[in-house]
């Protein structure tokens, strides 16, 4: 079985093709190929799949063996491989997911595809879609009780739920300890990715994200997407802001008409052959 390690700003990935539909178990080969001592190391796979309603399909296991239903960094580096790779030959495409049909436009330096600005959808705030189990239509700047603390927080579907805590310093300490509670609170019926944002300023955001499925990450592209629609929707920014991963930058945009678009790099790190699977 042939593979690409690719990243987007340090959330990495194992992109493999499926084309002919075989049945196979992502789920346990997720869990062995993501290992990062026994294995390939990743934060999950990319599948390649043939789709009938858009040019190609994206389907996207974290390194658990869940299956998730949208990746924004996944997503770029989906669009570079099935472009270079001459499955999908158009600079912009259509891309199924599990959330829906995302359309990601390359955008080219040198004749490479150096980054990938993908149309993320709208966000949606409802709670009963996100799904957040409480009696209100939204859950913005609603506070939840953690082991006699309380944190003032926002949910948000984009594409997967993810829950807002706006923090005055980025602590990868709170990051570790507080996110994987906050995933799994009842309240959060399919869990939660959870984003700690600073504001530093009304055009930047920085931002580290417990992922739902992987753990902490180097970047989130959906997390990037929530975490900018939530400090515009409560006044703290601009509509449209850089954030600041670890891993690197993104440029995200919320437009009046409720869309979202992504801005990144997406890189190829190099491939490889696995065998005895």
């Amino acid at each position: 079985m042939k593979f690409t390690k690719m990243n987007g700003l340090g959330n990495d990935f194992i992109v493999l093709e499926n084309l002919d539909n075989k049945d196979i178990d992502y789920g346990v080969l997720a869990r062995k190929l993501c290992d990062r001592h026994f294995g390939i190391g990743a934060d999950g796979l990319l599948i390649v799949e043939p789709s009938g309603m858009a040019d190609i399909k994206m389907r996207i296991i974290n390194s658990d063996g869940s299956e998730a239903e949208m990746c924004g960094n996944g997503s770029r580096c989906f669009a570079k491989y099935v472009y270079e790779n001459n499955i999908v030959k158009k600079e912009k495409m259509m891309v199924e997911t599990l959330s829906g049909v995302i359309m990601p436009e390359l955008i080219f330096s040198n004749g490479v595809v150096e980054k990938v600005k993908v149309h993320m959808g709208n966000p949606i705030f409802k709670t009963d879609m996100i799904p957040v189990k409480v009696d209100k239509k939204t859950f913005v700047e609603e506070p939840i009780k953690i082991n006699g603390h309380l944190y003032i927080v926002t949910s948000i579907l984009v594409g997967v739920p993810h829950t807002i805590v706006f923090v005055n310093t980025i602590d990868e300490n709170m990051v570790l300890s507080l996110g994987p509670l906050i995933e799994k609170l009842q309240i959060f019926p399919r869990g939660t990715n959870v984003d700690f944002v600073k504001v530093e300023d009304n055009e930047n955001i920085s931002v580290r994200t417990w992922e739902r499925g992987a753990g902490l990450t180097l970047a989130c592209g959906t997390g990037a997407c929530a975490s900018a629609v939530a400090s515009a929707v409560t006044e703290k920014t601009k509509r449209d802001v850089y954030v600041h991963f670890k891993g690197g930058d993104l440029y995200i945009e919320w437009t009046d008409d409720n869309n979202i678009f992504l801005t990144g790099k997406a890189e190829k790190v190099f491939t490889g052959e696995i065998h005895g699977v």
